[in-house]
């Protein structure tokens, strides 16, 4: 007989969004709510399989009573709460999130629904002017916390724009793609490897993810298991494989196939998600609604796939 593991159930909760009364269960959050009614909500730094902390501010929603508009990734619904989702208020917060995000840091490489959401919302980040010049590797780490500066030209659109950090065989970061959603440092902490070998130095503008005392990745407290690269949603941090046929321009997904298997490495079953490109593999995924991995990978399960392409000169033939 098989067993079926299944939770406690929970009170449903009363809550009015949009006029539309929804019940929900007890501890969920307006997102889920939202969600559960399909109504579209844009997000940046949220992730189902981690911890939300209302970082890019990109959810807001209008709560009837709260003085101030409220991240629906975080907050919790409470019984009898009105909430309005698609307000003035509300879209010109959403608009110029996304406005100062695009205007300071790549997000070429964002997700579709974000650049649909940015389109929708008719986020302009033009209107700041032109970016400013890349500074030069190490430049931005070297500042110091609380220093403001003025700019140089103020035309021009102060930006996150520095040289990709290329350190390690495994994979790159290139922080001029970084939102600082802090997704990596949740995943390098306590909701997934618990190494903590990253954190947020810095503050205000210069606020930016970084080691301890800014040391190399071989010098950190970092066990390469990419689970930072396996949450981050602009591509900041990236397979070195990905990384190198992206500047080739040979990467395509549409020419990939996704073939699912379990970690050949130990007995715990880690489901993994094998990106095959022109018969070589690419990249390994897990599925963040996985009960074993939620997502998450040690070192082995997601760079361990290179003996699969050490094959003999004649095997393709």
């Amino acid at each position: 007989m098989s067993v079926v593991p299944l939770e406690m159930p929970r009170k449903l909760i009363d809550v009015e969004i949009d006029g539309q009364a929804v019940r929900v269960p007890e501890g969920a959050t307006i997102l889920d709510a939202c969600r559960a009614q399909g109504i579209d909500t844009p997000t940046m730094c949220y992730a189902d399989n981690l911890t939300p902390i209302n970082a890019c501010r990109v959810c807001v929603v209008e709560v009837e009573g709260a003085r101030v508009l409220v991240p629906s990734c975080s907050r919790m619904v409470e019984d009898g709460m009105k909430v309005r989702t698609d307000t003035d208020r509300v879209r010109v917060s959403r608009k110029l999130v996304m406005e100062f995000l695009d205007s300071s840091v790549n997000t070429t490489l964002a997700s579709s629904d974000w650049h649909r959401w940015v389109e929708e919302y008719g986020a302009d980040s033009g209107r700041y002017g032109d970016r400013m010049e890349p500074l030069a590797a190490g430049e931005r780490d070297a500042r110091e916390p609380g220093h403001h500066r003025q700019p140089d030209d103020p035309a021009v659109a102060e930006s996150v724009h520095q040289p990709v950090k290329v350190d390690n065989e495994l994979y790159v970061r290139d922080y001029s793609r970084c939102v600082l959603c802090y997704k990596c440092v949740e995943a390098c902490g306590v909701d997934a490897q618990n190494t903590f070998a990253i954190a947020v130095a810095g503050r205000g503008f210069d606020a930016r993810i970084s080691t301890e005392f800014a040391v190399g990745l071989d010098e950190s407290a970092c066990v390469y298991c990419g689970n930072c690269i396996g949450v981050c949603p602009t591509g900041a941090l990236m397979f070195t494989s990905e990384h190198d046929m992206r500047e080739a321009g040979t990467w395509d997904e549409g020419e990939q196939s996704i073939t699912n298997t379990i970690c050949p490495y130990c007995g715990v079953g880690c489901e993994l998600e094998v990106h095959v490109q022109d018969n070589e593999i690419v990249k390994v995924t897990s599925p963040s609604d996985h009960s074993v991995t939620s997502g998450h990978l040690c070192i082995k399960g997601r760079f361990g796939f290179q003996y699969v392409q050490s094959r003999r000169p004649d095997a393709n033939e």
